[in-house]
């Protein structure tokens, strides 16, 4: 199997100008339309605003973010905060498509994969420099994958990063990696790994320093209240044209809102699907979505937790939970129902067998009726995010239709991030997870709720990480040999329901219509390197 992919030599020219011009053109014909905008009001009003007929340079973007920094899980999609920092601060070496698995060059121009899938030969740009200077080599490749790979970090695709066995970066401007087998997936670890400096890497465990390649320097962050940044001048693609962002942490989404009301923030990332509607037809705001972007919720089950080891206990709770209602009372109809992980796109996804724990609450009546007396389970779901709090009451009341009780557990999000990493939930749970929108094998190898090898559940099973593994090793994940191990992954996970998705949704963000270009990285980051704002 092969794969090659090249860009244009040199620096690219300025993006302000080569935005200018398109703008210029596309207002003699019909009117800019900004990009990812769902809003008929706010498509109209992404090109009135203030007059502005193109990008202007200048100004701070002000965003409000739901959860703060974790510093030890910094690699770990864990917050708001955390992704923003990565999707501003850092450049990964391919950068695939929020809508399919086409891989495009970013710090890397142009790769080869071996015939025989064992390693993959990467070109890379000569022109880059981290933000203190120093040139990205190859030796920055290979220490960031190094860095993944370490279980100290607790990153979710650790398995594929330790993977990687060699490194031949005896040029610096190109680098191979040799694998311990063929990987289906190192593409999709190629476009998550952000490439670090290892020289003020110190700076990065004590959350003072983030050195990278990325369009935004890090200038600051004060734990508990925000995060700073200022443009990087010297970005290979052209320096952004805001000055700075300042993001800050703001859990409650109703003082989201009224800061986007009163002029306080720009951008919002934690508004709830009712109030997205609600702005959606005021003209001083608009909606983007990021459908490739996509995220999931999910009920999970500690398999230590003696009652919960009962496999039809736990098929009875995924008969009872009604995804439906989740979809039309708290994402307002934009999410998928599905008991399965997978993004509608994904080579897995498999509608049929997404529906087997359809709700049928006499099914699940029944369950409970054999099983007996079962005392009250603990509910955990993060404190103060609407999402986790709504689902987590309606499963409660679902549940105890078919005669189970269930005790609410609000927890501290970091302390959630913490249980889920060492698999130490008390009974049930609720929280979100991702990988679902790249190749299938990232989330049976990586993702902690789904990892074959160590689960947040602590669910074994041999032929599951067998036919895991299995996956995770053929070559071509389009194959036939590779769909029939996808097929049988969806049979273990409805087989055994260690865990039971809910709902697929994607982010939609809201902005005031002064703002514009604004973009998210199927890895769910915030991407602001050809935003701008009116001024």
């Amino acid at each position: 199997m092969t794969d090659s992919r090249s860009l244009l030599p040199s620096r690219p020219a300025s993006r302000r100008l080569v935005s200018s011009a398109l703008a210029a053109l596309a207002a003699l014909a019909t009117g800019v339309l900004l990009a990812g905008c769902t809003s008929a009001v706010g498509e109209q009003s992404a090109t009135s605003g203030s007059g502005s007929q193109g990008p202007v340079e200048g100004g701070t973007l002000r965003v409000a973010a739901t959860t703060d920094h974790v510093p030890a899980s910094v690699f770990g999609q864990s917050s708001d905060v955390g992704n923003t920092l990565i999707g501003l601060v850092y450049d990964s070496l391919v950068e695939y498509p929020q809508d399919s698995l086409d891989a495009q060059p970013s710090l890397a121009t142009s790769w080869e994969v071996a015939e025989d899938g064992r390693s993959i030969t990467l070109q890379l740009r000569n022109d880059v420099t981290f933000h203190d200077g120093r040139p990205f080599t190859s030796e920055d490749v290979r220490f960031s994958i190094e860095t993944f790979a370490d279980p100290a970090w607790a990153v979710q695709v650790q398995r594929t990063a330790a993977a990687v066995i060699g490194f031949d970066t005896s040029d610096p401007h190109a680098i191979t990696l040799e694998f311990a087998h063929p990987l289906s997936n190192i593409l999709d670890l190629l476009d998550i790994v952000p490439i670090v400096d290892s020289e003020s890497f110190p700076g990065l465990k004590e959350a003072s320093t983030y050195n990278g390649t990325g369009p935004f320097r890090f200038t600051g962050w004060r734990p508990g209240t925000g995060m700073t940044f200022e443009r990087n001048e010297d970005y290979w693609k052209g320096a952004p044209d805001l000055e700075a962002v300042d993001v800050s942490v703001v859990p409650d989404a109703q003082a989201q809102v009224a800061g986007l009301r009163s002029g306080q923030y720009d951008l919002a990332l934690g508004v709830t699907p009712r109030d997205v509607e609600t702005l959606a037809q005021d003209p001083k705001f608009d909606v983007h979505d990021f459908e490739g972007a996509t995220q999931q919720q999910y009920l999970g089950f500690q398999l230590k937790n003696r009652d919960l080891q009962e496999v039809r206990l736990r098929q009875a709770i995924a008969y009872a939970v009604d995804r439906e209602r989740i979809v039309e009372e708290l994402y307002r109809g934009s999410a998928v129902a599905s008991g399965l992980p997978w993004s509608p796109s994904s080579p897995a996804y498999d509608e049929e067998k997404g529906q087997t724990y359809a709700r049928d609450v006499a099914k699940a009546q029944q369950l409970v009726a054999e099983l007996g007396d079962v005392p009250t389970l603990p509910l955990q779901f993060a404190a103060g995010q609407p999402a986790g709090e709504t689902i987590a009451q309606i499963v409660q009341a679902n549940l105890e239709e078919i005669g189970l009780e269930v005790e609410l557990k609000p927890t501290e999000f970091a302390q959630m991030y913490k249980q889920l990493v060492g698999a130490q939930f008390e009974g049930l749970w609720i929280f979100g997870h991702t990988y679902a929108q790249y190749t299938p094998a990232t989330l049976t190898v990586s993702a902690f709720p789904f990892n074959a090898a160590h689960n947040a559940s602590n669910f074994v099973d041999e032929q599951y990480r067998a036919d895991s593994d299995a996956s995770w090793k053929v070559a071509d994940p389009a194959s036939a040999e590779a769909e029939e191990l996808f097929d049988r992954v969806n049979d273990h996970i409805v087989d055994n329901v260690w865990l039971t998705d809910l709902v697929t949704s994607h982010p939609r963000v809201v902005t005031t219509s002064a703002v514009h270009g604004i973009d998210y990285s199927k890895r769910t980051e915030l991407l602001l390197d050809e935003a701008w704002k009116d001024q």
